[in-house]
């Protein structure tokens, strides 16, 4: 099949060699010479930049490839920022991998638009996604989260995805693992195995799988007597976390036939290669316990209400779980405050004469 591309003009020079240049649309004085030749990877990128009247190579960086001032160009720069920010520890990967993804979403889309875009087109992406409602508000806040970094900088003025409603009427997101979900699973993956390490750590730490990857020995520490698990989450803006390491916990760590820097290994013995691998085996391993739509976050999830079930105060559970503001962890006291609330309420109408 063959491919016209406008503007391209290839002219035989004296040494029998082919030079390509193209013609800057809107301007057909003006010839760009091109980097690349018609079946380099790179081809239609450059020749596209060349119509636009921009030249470049195939080294040159996505930003240096975008339109200027356009939206290629600013999620280009959004993106490079975050890259160093995660490279200096201020970032997690996992934030950029997601960002990543809002990023190609958003230029597949709209690459050449100026950067200050009406809000009706961000509504309108948010539209396309409408059958996966959660996925949809996840991008405009990636798109947000991009704007007000740039608003920041000066590099615009108005963030336009500011106002735009939420469609996700929200289902409490991951389902908390109930007893017989607890029991089912450990039937299935007995002590000394990985995935009943895993949710043993899970379990009696609260903590997100995102850390439960990289936890080890190192984490062990003494507290006035007490053998503890000291961690910083990986989640920006978490709080320090340092718990007692309960018996169950210490037992199952210590389980395990063969040894690491982590107390997770995977088949190889050595630690997973990423946070994804790790969700994926969690996954696999629930399913063949016969737990369907379980995940990781439902245990830490479970850990909250049965904290709460058994008198722990928000604060309590918010220095466990590593929150930072207490309306995070009412999720979990709540309902159980309110039904403690009541039944003393009603504990004194008992002696009522009626």
């Amino acid at each position: 099949m063959n491919i016209k591309y406008p503007g391209l003009l290839a002219e035989k020079l004296p040494s029998g060699a082919t030079r390509y240049r193209v013609r800057v649309e809107g301007d057909k004085k003006r010839r760009i010479p091109l980097s690349v030749e018609p079946g380099h990877s790179q081809f239609v990128e450059v020749y596209r930049a060349a119509r636009a009247g921009i030249i470049i190579t195939p080294e040159a960086t996505p930003e240096e490839r975008a339109i200027k001032y356009s939206i290629g160009w600013l999620a280009a720069k959004h993106l490079a920022a975050m890259e160093r920010e995660v490279a200096a520890g201020a970032a997690s990967a996992l934030t950029l991998k997601k960002r990543v993804g809002v990023m190609k979403v958003l230029t597949e889309r709209y690459e050449n638009y100026a950067m200050v875009m009406p809000q009706s087109k961000l509504v309108d992406l948010r539209d396309a996604f409408v059958s996966t409602p959660a996925r949809a508000d996840s991008i405009i806040e990636g798109i947000r989260s991009m704007y007000r970094w740039a608003c920041e900088r000066d590099l615009c003025t108005v963030n336009p995805a500011i106002g735009i409603a939420r469609i996700d009427q929200g289902k409490g997101g991951a389902i908390p693992w109930n007893s017989d979900d607890l029991r089912n699973f450990r039937n299935r993956h007995p002590p000394g195995t990985t995935p009943h390490l895993c949710l043993t750590i899970l379990m009696f730490t609260a903590c997100r799988i995102g850390d439960a990857i990289w936890l080890g020995r190192g984490n062990e520490t003494k507290i006035q007597g007490v053998t503890a698990l000291r961690w910083q989450p990986s989640k920006k803006g978490s709080a320090e976390v340092s718990i007692p390491m309960l018996p169950p916990l210490y037992r199952a760590t210590r389980a395990a036939s063969i040894q690491g820097k982590t107390y997770l290994l995977n088949g190889k013995g050595g630690q997973f290669a990423s946070t994804d691998s790790l969700g994926i085996m969690f996954r696999r391993w629930c399913d063949s316990a016969g737990l369907t739509g379980r995940s990781a976050h439902g245990v830490r999830k479970a850990a909250g209400h049965l904290l709460a079930q058994e008198g722990c105060s928000q604060y309590q559970i918010m220095t466990i779980h590593g929150h930072t503001q207490a309306q995070t962890s009412e999720i979990y006291t709540k309902g159980v405050e309110r039904w403690r609330l009541a039944k003393d309420a009603m504990a004194a109408l008992e002696s009522m004469e009626w």
